[in-house]
């Protein structure tokens, strides 16, 4: 079939490489959860330290600094979240806030790369199975990303993407365990790379699916996007979705407070050492207000 999609989304083409890739993926994972009993305390300990790496990659650096800007990153921290973000495998920096920014603007149309009005599965997963569809690019094509290439780090990124992310997410993850305290490169490589890194997409696609689907709106009851207490814990802070779609330059996503948000705590622990500055915030007079205007009167 072609690339046309129907109005109603219907026709977009499947793309059977991600089909079986993904399917084996998931596989594997499976897998891996049998090698656990057998596995050395401290390759768990290192899968999930990978882990949390690879989420840092993602919320704090192609989520709150280079899609919304949220705040300011020295060059050193840069080349770190860089370098966690090619752990995540989850494309480029480059293409992660391209498809994201087209997503807060367009956010539950056709243009949203993974729109939730069409389903869990969709929206979770579904949408890395189709081609994009049509609107998607054509609204993507009308916003300016010139602010992400200016990036030296971004650019460097890009261009050697699929080496950083053969030694980030394989490589390193694997030979570690190995070299250090002797664990079998199989165990190592089935928990510190597959397992981690399939637990590690679903936990972000849970943002897109459960977070657009499941939880309450204090903030603007208008939107799809919701609070869920069960994807904050997963993807370290950023269940807060209603408060982040109402308030998207904000880099805490949620507000502040002893709210559970790791990446609100890595970020502020960064800015202690000097290497963040200009943090955004929305002013609480002002989340009060849109709480009491358009929230749904649950916090």
């Amino acid at each position: 079939s072609t690339g046309s999609a129907g109005s109603a989304g219907g026709g977009q083409a499947i793309v059977w490489r991600n089909v079986v890739l993904m399917g084996l993926l998931h596989l594997g994972a499976v897998y891996a959860l049998s090698l656990v009993p057998r596995a050395h305390i401290l390759t768990l300990l290192w899968a999930y330290f990978c882990f949390l790496m690879t989420a840092l990659g993602v919320t704090a650096g192609a989520h709150r600094l280079w899609s919304h800007r949220s705040y300011k990153a020295k060059l050193p921290l840069r080349i770190f979240l860089a370098a966690a973000n090619s752990m995540a495998f989850q494309n480029d920096i480059y293409e992660w806030s391209r498809d994201h920014r087209v997503h807060h603007k367009y956010s539950e149309t056709d243009a949203d790369p993974h729109n939730a009005r069409r389903g869990f599965f969709f929206s979770h997963i579904g949408w890395l199975f189709v081609r994009k569809h049509r609107d998607v690019i054509e609204k993507g094509r009308k916003l300016d990303f010139t602010d992400l290439l200016d990036d030296p780090v971004v650019r460097f990124q890009r261009k050697y993407y699929k080496s950083s992310v053969v030694l980030m997410c394989f490589v390193i993850p694997t030979v570690v365990p190995w070299y250090l305290w002797g664990e079998s490169l199989w165990n190592a490589y089935f928990l510190a790379s597959i397992l981690r890194y399939t637990i590690s997409l679903n936990v972000t696609w849970l943002v897109n699916s459960a977070a657009h689907m499941y939880g309450n709106r204090p903030y603007d009851k208008n939107i799809n996007p919701r609070q869920n207490t069960l994807v904050t814990l997963g993807a370290i802070g950023e269940g807060f979705h209603n408060y982040h779609h109402t308030f998207p330059f904000d880099y805490s996503a949620s507000e502040l407070g002893l709210k559970f948000n790791p990446t609100t705590w890595f970020i502020d622990f960064m800015f202690w050492l000097g290497l963040v500055t200009d943090r955004k915030q929305a002013p609480k007079e002002m989340v009060q207000a849109r709480k009491e205007r358009t929230g749904d009167g649950s916090a």
